[in-house]
């Protein structure tokens, strides 16, 4: 199959918004990226699918939509739909009509452990409203076949490990970190199939937190947290967490960490502690591996905030590794998992695997998706 022209759309675990990108590729080797953009969510939206993360909690059969799901479900497809209407009226629209859409939706509950993940999208609808076929639901099948449902990426981190520019190409193992409201990482070692598993909270609890105690809906720049010191005895209370304990593969909710244990700290200790807790989690990950890494590439939101990457970039040289954010290897941090998203459906197109037993513990490496047409 030549490569396909297809567009990626992720709106993650932080809930700020639609991250859309466009590639032409293979969904094998050959990648070429193309433009992106952000949709942010605008603040009476976001408190309604926070309102539907606990409705959510009710949900037994992943296709129950309880309580106002229902609509939800539309109005996140709808403005997905927006979104790349608007992003095919950018510079991305010189690349042609695309071939395909991937549509992650909106995670509003994920119980690995239940065979149970749920993400709000209506792939036929979108399909209709865009005019453009819509590959969606691709994390179902891997539960389906005993796996956590996530991370999904990996498989497109595997492919950009094998592209690196000079002076990174080679230098394997590579780890890739996704630090979204979740962080996961991608362990690619120079031959055999890549590992990955979730670390633990990335910004999501820095955002409780500064929205909390100080009304703003992130800490931009690590800001808040600049004016703050970290409180160790709270970082390794978060760390005592049985979750750090357990090898891969493993995946969390949103809601599996809370701020009960930051309770009683001023609001830039607070923001400070919890980015130490977000880098140190990561590097905690490092016990769970095959072999120390060699070279972390950061991706996410998380990348901005200068506490996490330095943390994690101190705590890395310890054990001679360097630390990177995206941009420094040409990648666009800030497009990576809608760049992965688009890589995902065309190898959902080809019946290639989306996730792996190293990568999920699904039984088997195996595809995934459902196709959704115009028509």
């Amino acid at each position: 199959m030549a490569p396909l022209c297809a567009i990626g759309l992720m709106s993650g675990t932080s809930m700020d918004g639609i991250d859309v990108a466009i590639m032409k590729t293979d969904g094998e080797n050959a990648i070429e990226t193309g433009p992106s953009m952000s949709v942010p969510y605008d603040a009476a939206f976001r408190r309604r699918i926070e309102a539907g993360l606990e409705t959510a909690k009710a949900i037994v059969d992943r296709l129950d939509r309880p309580g106002g799901l229902d609509e939800l479900e539309t109005e996140i497809s709808r403005r997905h739909a927006q979104a790349v209407e608007a992003f095919l009226k950018t510079e991305a629209g010189h690349w042609g009509r695309p071939d395909i859409v991937a549509f992650h939706g909106q995670t509003v509950l994920h119980r690995p452990l239940a065979g149970l993940t749920v993400q709000l999208g209506d792939g036929a609808l979108l399909a209709r409203e865009t005019g453009i076929p819509v590959v969606y639901d691709m994390r179902a099948n891997d539960t389906a076949h005993g796996g956590q449902g996530a991370p999904l990426v990996p498989a497109y981190h595997a492919a950009l490990a094998r592209s690196l520019p000079e002076p990174f190409a080679g230098r394997y193992p590579i780890v890739f970190v996704n630090i979204g409201g979740i962080s996961n990482i991608t362990y690619v070692p120079a031959a055999g199939a890549p590992v990955a598993f979730d670390t633990g909270p990335g910004n999501t609890l820095i955002d409780q937190w500064v929205s909390r105690e100080g009304g703003v809906p992130f800490d931009a720049g690590g800001t808040i947290a600049s004016e703050g010191g970290v409180v160790r005895s709270i970082v390794e209370r978060y760390l005592e967490n049985p979750f750090f304990e357990k090898s891969g593969p493993k995946s969390l909710d949103r809601n599996d960490f809370s701020l009960d244990l930051a309770r009683g700290l001023e609001l830039s200790d607070g923001a400070r502690t919890l980015a130490a807790v977000s880098a140190e989690a990561i590097l905690k990950s490092v016990a769970h591996l095959p072999a120390k890494p060699k070279l972390w590439i950061v991706c996410g939101g998380g990348r901005k905030n200068p506490h996490i990457v330095g943390d994690l970039r101190s705590g890395a040289e310890k054990d001679g590794a360097q630390v990177i954010v995206a941009e420094e290897a040409r990648l666009d941090g800030d497009a990576t998992e809608a760049e992965a998203w688009a890589y995902l459906a065309v190898r959902s197109l080809k019946g290639l695997p989306l996730t792996f037993p190293t990568t999920t513990g699904c039984t088997e490496a195996v595809t995934g998706g459902v196709i959704a047409t115009p028509d």
